[in-house]
């Protein structure tokens, strides 16, 4: 019935990486190492991500007619992923400044650039693409108004994923669509805002449950996971390895969810099988260059 397992609807940017032996403080200037570029963005990095995995993936994105756009669709194509849906051109390619600490953190200023110019009317324009996925997934490094159409453009069966970051409040015809609803302890603390009580994931998550979503899943690091839904509250384990760099791996993780719950796993299952996906995406540098392929995930 479905042409894609997974249609992810987001940005594309390049990641301008600098490693750090520490990151900046305010009006402090720091050394790096020499500058590295990447194909990156969260929609980008979540079409990748599933796609290394074996899931049928399409991208809907824009991107800028320059070098760096062209090293975003290279990337895109050499994954097997579908680009029909990606546009070329009306500002130049979103750019990603990161610089990475011996820890493997980071820290992510992005210039949207063309992934600000996703609008509404190129998500009405790729109806076909949303009735022929069986999941969609999508993030907020686009316009708040295009992620709108995306939930009001989901054919009846399909399954919407939405990773909220970076985060802001959303209106509820968004919060009701989720299944899940993926977050961080910040983003899930800037979505609760006033509502935020109690120090434990297991409150966020119940609070972040009762405002609408289907389902919530709250991302922990080196902690794991936490899954809620109506069934319940649980915990899932982390995998213990050594971290190189974090960046993009919870696009890993929300990419690896989202095509899995597609397949019919329950959100604990896909959350489990998530977590090796992620863990095994920080042991390498870079974002997409490091997303494990199903058998790599499997060996953790």
């Amino acid at each position: 019935m479905y042409d894609y397992d997974l249609l992810v609807v987001g940005s594309a940017n390049a990641d301008l990486v600098i490693g750090v032996d520490r990151r900046p403080g305010a009006g402090e200037t720091v050394l790096g190492t020499d500058l590295a570029v990447h194909p990156g963005g969260k929609g980008a990095n979540q079409a990748v991500a599933a796609a290394r995995l074996g899931a049928r993936t399409a991208l809907l994105a824009r991107v800028g007619d320059d070098d760096y756009g062209r090293l975003l669709l290279d990337s895109q194509r050499a994954a097997g992923v579908d680009t029909v849906g990606v546009l070329v051109g009306g500002a130049p390619t979103g750019v990603a400044l990161i610089t990475v600490d011996p820890s493997g953190d980071n820290s992510i200023v992005v210039s949207p650039g063309a992934n600000g110019r996703l609008a509404p009317g190129d998500v009405r324009a790729a109806a076909s693409l949303f009735h022929a996925s069986r999941v969609v997934s999508t993030q907020l490094e686009i316009p708040l108004e295009t992620v709108v159409e995306v939930v009001r453009s989901l054919a009846p069966d399909s399954r919407f994923v939405l990773n909220p970051s970076p985060p802001r409040p959303l209106p509820q015809e968004v919060l009701a669509a989720c299944d899940p609803l993926i977050v961080n302890e910040h983003e899930a603390k800037v979505i609760l805002g006033d509502s935020c009580v109690g120090g434990r994931p297991e409150d966020w998550a119940r609070i972040l449950l009762a405002k609408g979503p289907r389902s919530v899943v709250v991302t922990l690091g080196a902690e794991g996971a936490l899954v809620a839904s109506g069934a319940g509250v649980s915990r899932v384990p982390s995998v213990k390895v050594d971290a190189v760099d974090t960046t993009g791996a919870g696009d890993a993780f929300t990419a690896a969810l989202a095509w899995r719950l597609g397949t019919g796993e329950s959100l604990a299952e896909a959350a489990a099988y998530a977590a090796r996906v992620g863990a095994a995406a920080v042991t390498k540098a870079g974002a997409q260059a490091s997303y494990p392929t199903a058998a790599q995930a499997e060996a953790l």
